[in-house]
């Protein structure tokens, strides 16, 4: 079932990077929801399957079908927890796409009204969104612009475990 399988104590990669259990909140038998280093806004999250595919039209059916309906179910426990009224919900596939990691992974990031002065700001946001300074600094090397954000910042370790064991009550 889901969220009490054999593997709810392992490590996942997300491309090249290690994550670790107490970072991840939710997990199905081919797909998991990880909470994020470096946030556009609170509750952004990733769902990614647990294989290391860079492209969407590369998952199986059943994987694709997975990423999914987690998806959904992570979507509807966090419209919940953060009395969302909207969503957005993204996948940057591809490195031409803006993807900063070459392991499908889909945004989801709670919205409430007012939170960007322009509501598709958001967009800009997640075109420059890197999970890493090595990585945002790689995007300064290819000439993509990184405007500094003084709203976003690296998390710690603690700062992450507690908001995914938040996230992981919402599903016991």
């Amino acid at each position: 079932s889901v969220n009490d399988s054999k593997d709810k104590e392992e490590e996942m990669l997300f491309g090249k990077f290690r994550i670790s259990p107490s970072q991840i909140f939710y997990r199905s038998s081919l797909s998991a929801a990880v909470v994020n280093l470096r946030p556009i806004v609170p509750g952004h999250v990733l769902v990614i399957p647990k294989r290391v595919v860079p492209r969407l039209s590369e998952l199986n059916t059943e994987e694709y079908q997975d990423l999914w309906e987690s998806v959904r179910i992570v979507q509807q426990a966090l419209d919940k927890h953060y009395s969302a009224g909207g969503f957005n919900v993204a996948v940057q596939d591809g490195k031409s796409s803006g993807q900063s990691v070459p392991h499908v992974h889909v945004h989801l990031l709670p919205r409430v009204q007012g939170d960007f002065q322009r509501n598709d700001d958001i967009y800009d946001h997640l075109q420059n969104w890197a999970p890493t300074e090595q990585l945002k600094q790689l995007k300064l090397q290819q000439q993509l612009e990184v405007p500094d954000d003084q709203q976003r910042y690296d998390r710690t370790l603690q700062q992450m475990e507690h908001e995914s064991q938040t996230y992981r009550d919402l599903f016991q």
